[in-house]
């Protein structure tokens, strides 16, 4: 079996796996174990209010290598350490009585040229030139979540609502195209969201609306990768606004999917992790409804020569950070952990595992 080879090392990925490491440990398995969190990781005194904070803490060191999207997460994560465990952290490694754990910052990509190439041919498929000959010149800004509260969709709509009231002089020439791929139905919360957002959607389009055109196009439903390639090719506006996210990949996919000679625009919410990188995008507060309006208005109205400037910016950064970059970067930084003696298997109990439902990745995964 590859996992009994001597070289071999274990990748542990995302928030429903917290404590796989520390179960893994009680099995006697002393082999190199990295996490990769692609969840945001919150400050130390929000995350001091989680039932079973220290257990769950403790029990993530026992991984040899943390990683996180961002340099944030990373310091909100050492934060803890320092200031609720009393660990010191050096040169990015603590030491517990689990042994000794990496912590580094590794923010996921995209294959660019691979996501424009997808672009470009999904340009022909029959659901995106129906999108496109419906727009009839109309500006498409586009929307692509799962249906979840952390994806800040009543804000959004919200937001292009005002737009519309502040900038008259746009309705009839712009749509918001909003995609919702629903998730964990059975959830009440998110029932109520789902209601909440089709009640929301509904008045805005009936006080905006006329008999040939409506302002918001809700969609309730999932679209291939491929598709959505398209979509975003078509789209003038890339709006991302969540309320938090560890990475949102939509963002970074819109950018790529975009024509090189005539761009989009990217709306995209600061606290998202993507901003970190893209910076160049017109970046935004998904709780500020009137600023995310104005931004939404600039974005429609902004000049060939700025769209271009800020799509280049952010595709040089996209290509710097790509996801065989990050594959390889998180690989190499847990060899690298061989340096160091192996781990024992604790003699203390470890924490229990938190099993918590899969979150779907189909729209992100984002």
């Amino acid at each position: 079996m590859r996992f009994s080879e001597p070289d071999a090392v274990y990748w542990v990925q995302d928030y429903h796996f917290l404590t796989l490491g520390a179960e893994m440990r009680r099995l006697q398995i002393s082999r190199p174990i990295g996490f990769f969190l692609h969840t945001p990781w919150a400050d130390r005194r929000t995350m001091a209010a989680v039932p079973h904070h220290a257990d769950l803490v403790q029990a993530m060191l026992a991984y040899d290598l943390i990683g996180f999207q961002t340099d944030e997460d990373r310091q909100n994560f050492e934060d803890y350490l320092q200031y609720e465990v009393g660990l010191s952290i050096y040169d990015g490694t603590v030491t517990s009585s689990r042994g000794v754990t990496h912590l580094a910052t590794f923010p996921i990509g995209i294959d660019v040229d691979e996501f424009s190439d997808r672009a470009t041919k999904a340009s022909s498929r029959a659901e995106v030139s129906r999108l496109r000959g419906s727009l009839q010149g109309v500006k498409l800004v586009l929307g692509v979540d799962r249906l979840d509260y952390s994806k800040g969709l009543a804000n959004r709509v919200r937001a292009f609502d005002r737009m519309l009231e502040i900038e008259p002089q746009l309705k009839r020439g712009v749509c918001l195209l909003q995609v919702a791929v629903p998730t964990r139905g059975n959830i009440r919360a998110y029932r109520e969201l789902k209601a909440e957002l089709a009640s929301l959607v509904g008045e805005i389009n009936g006080r905006h609306g006329e008999v040939d055109w409506i302002p918001i196009r809700y969609l309730n439903k999932s679209f291939s990768q491929l598709t959505l390639a398209g979509f975003y090719r078509a789209a003038h506006v890339g709006l991302v606004t969540p309320l938090q996210d560890g990475m949102n990949l939509v963002a970074k996919e819109y950018v790529a999917a975009q024509n090189p000679f005539d761009p989009g625009v990217l709306v995209l919410s600061e606290f998202a992790g993507a901003a970190k990188q893209l910076d160049t995008a017109l970046l935004v507060n998904p709780h500020d409804i009137e600023g995310m309006a104005r931004q939404i208005a600039a974005a429609l109205s902004m000049s060939l020569e700025e769209r271009r400037e800020r799509w280049h910016a952010m595709v040089a950064k996209l290509r710097s950070s790509s996801i065989q970059d990050w594959f390889a970067d998180f690989l190499r930084a847990l060899n690298d952990t061989r340096r160091m003696p192996a781990r024992l298997a604790t003699s203390r109990p470890a924490a229990a595992p938190v099993l918590l439902e899969m979150a779907g990745r189909s729209a992100q995964r984002h």
